[in-house]
């Protein structure tokens, strides 16, 4: 089990004064978004009376009422709207594969890039279904695409290099290419439209990183925070995680998060970090996938606390340290569907009950509108 939440990860009010600073690195700088907390107790008691008045017993829509209270404090405003939802994908691979740690060849990957790009992925499948625009973007996979897909429109150029190193006998990437990752995600998210985003990924053998990452900034052991991931059997479970053990060793002293993501994370969840961070800044819904995406909101949150308050986290999956991440973040999923296929379909699953809970705040009667008694 995760130990106690610290504070950083709780939904607490922001240091202001953290936004003129800068996160330093060895070589480059990051600069932290200013992310203003969704906290807000006048607003609340607003949202909450609202709620409470709707044609129903007090609290009789659940979570959904919590949901749509969310909603209102990320908006600041009692009746909610969305515009021009984005489906963000991030792409790419891990040197750690080279261990042996996933079921299938790096070489997928770019695969399922080109497979997205050609619109037969579950994700375009969701996409369209909700009318999300959907954008590919290739963060560091090993591969390069065909000539003939380079130019396509829902791609997102944003290489760093062609895979991280080897987390198991080095760095996964330098402290510039950890810089550059966290800003290319937050140029992608700042170009692009709405004020809804879901975040999704792709890359062989990325739940390694996410599970060192859990381990590093939650304090989860290697045992629990390593799944199977794309279907490993019992020994090649073992040998994962005995891959793991090693690489936490090795970089036993990377205990700030910006090293911790440089030693053992990943360029997509690096570029999820960004996206995540300026996405809050600019006071966005976020929707959290599962375990990849869960740890790059893990990052986020980590760096600036503030951040969780715009983050819905839609399911939980599969993998086995997700259930601990979502505990150490002290959040709730929508959803628990045994999902693990990643790409963001959680997230886009789970957005028709963002829809409803924003809709019953908008159109659901009151009491008083609708001439019906309350509670005596």
């Amino acid at each position: 089990m995760p130990p106690n939440k610290p504070a950083a990860c709780a939904r607490l009010a922001y240091n202001n004064s953290l936004a003129a600073k800068s996160i330093h690195m060895t070589q480059k700088t990051f600069q932290l978004p200013a992310i203003e907390a969704v906290a807000d107790a006048e607003l609340s008691a607003r949202l909450q009376h609202k709620i409470d008045h709707k044609t129903k017993p007090l609290g009789a829509l659940g979570r959904l009422e919590q949901l749509a209270l969310q909603l209102g404090l990320i908006q600041r405003r009692e009746t909610l709207q969305f515009s021009q939802p984005q489906m963000l994908v991030f792409a790419a691979d891990h040197g750690v594969a080279s261990e042996g740690v996933s079921a299938f060849p790096q070489a997928v990957t770019m695969q399922m890039v080109a497979n997205m790009l050609a619109g037969g992925a579950a994700i375009n499948v969701l996409a369209r279904q909700h009318g999300f625009a959907l954008q590919v973007v290739d963060a560091g996979a090993a591969s390069d695409l065909p000539s003939d897909l380079l130019s396509h429109p829902q791609l997102i150029k944003r290489k760093i290099t062609h895979g991280t190193h080897n987390l198991a006998a080095g760095p996964a990437m330098t402290a510039h290419q950890l810089n550059a990752a966290l800003q290319a995600g937050s140029d992608v998210l700042a170009s692009l439209p709405g004020n809804v985003v879901a975040f999704g990924e792709m890359g062989i053998a990325n739940t390694s990183a996410a599970a060192l990452l859990l381990h590093r900034l939650a304090g989860v052991s290697i045992e629990d925070a390593t799944g199977r991931g794309t279907g490993l059997t019992d020994p090649q479970l073992a040998h994962k995680q005995a891959v793991l053990t090693r690489a936490a060793a090795l970089h036993k002293s990377a205990t700030e998060p910006l090293d911790a993501m440089a030693a053992l994370g990943g360029f997509e969840i690096a570029m999820m970090t960004g996206a995540m961070l300026q996405a809050a800044s600019e006071r966005r819904v976020i929707l959290v996938d599962g375990f990849i995406a869960g740890s790059a909101a893990l990052c986020a949150c980590t760096l600036a606390p503030a951040a969780n308050g715009y983050m819905v986290f839609c399911h939980r999956s599969a993998e086995r340290g997700h259930r601990l991440l979502l505990e150490y973040l002290a959040v709730r999923p929508l959803l628990d569907l045994d999902l693990r296929l990643g790409e963001g379909t959680g997230a886009l699953l789970a957005w028709p009950l963002v829809q409803s809970a924003a809709l019953l705040m908008n159109e659901m009667a009151t009491f008083k509108s609708a001439n019906v008694s309350g509670k005596t």
